[in-house]
């Protein structure tokens, strides 16, 4: 059987590199043949791993989008939050599957075999888990959590703490509580030089898309 197609996706490379280190060691079972920092998928896949790092949540457009691409077999989202109602939400959206980030490597790539086959299609991992277990995100060298991390990019972005908690599916107060914890740790005291301290440090997204195959880089012309 020949390995799955997959397009990895999300606005920042950090991120869609990091998750294409993860699965490195499953090139005989997936074949990566975009890494995609934007929700256009360019190849024809099998599978497009649409990852919610500072991006809207499965039950949103993006989602929408990527499922009706006919270069696209299925969309699964690949995110932290799990609550079952955004999950039947974005499997309502389009969404083939969904798979949680506590999954090791050996079980995502397992889950999204499944999902193809038309098997199972949520993938939570362990019961109760919380820790994300692989790829990477930018600021993670700073000791930011990969929840800290996504709150800053979208602080970055310009966004209102109500357009982050509506984006990423946290209370006002769960964000206060992520920003507080971010301040703390890349030492700003205000909102101003959070921004800039994003900006700095690689927390604007970026809008290119990578071709592992031949390490290119093309930016997004579409």
């Amino acid at each position: 059987m020949r390995p799955l197609r997959l397009a990895l996706i999300d606005d920042y490379e950090v991120v869609v590199q990091g998750l294409a280190t993860m699965l490195r060691t499953y090139h005989g079972r997936v074949e990566i043949v975009e890494l995609n920092a934007n929700t256009r998928v360019g190849d024809r896949v099998d599978i497009a791993l649409y990852d919610s790092f500072a991006n809207p949540q499965g039950d949103r457009d993006q989602v929408r989008e990527l499922s009706t691409n006919p270069l696209v077999d299925h969309v699964v989202v690949y995110s932290w939050n799990l609550e079952d109602a955004l999950v039947a939400s974005a499997l309502a959206n389009g969404a083939r599957g969904y798979v949680g980030k506590s999954l090791p490597a050996a079980q995502l790539v397992a889950a999204l075999e499944a999902i193809h086959r038309g098997g199972e299609q949520v993938h939570r991992g362990e019961p109760g888990a919380a820790k994300v277990i692989g790829g990477d995100w930018p600021g993670r060298e700073e000791g930011l959590t990969q929840r800290e991390a996504e709150v800053l990019a979208l602080i970055t972005q310009g966004l209102s703490n109500a357009d982050i908690a509506d984006i990423a599916h946290l209370s006002i107060n769960s964000v206060k509580t992520y920003i507080r914890n971010c301040y703390r740790r890349i030492g700003a005291t205000s909102r101003s030089q959070a921004v800039l301290w994003g900006v700095e440090h690689g927390f604007r997204p970026d809008r290119k898309r990578i071709d592992p195959r031949t390490d290119d880089t093309q930016p997004d012309i579409s």
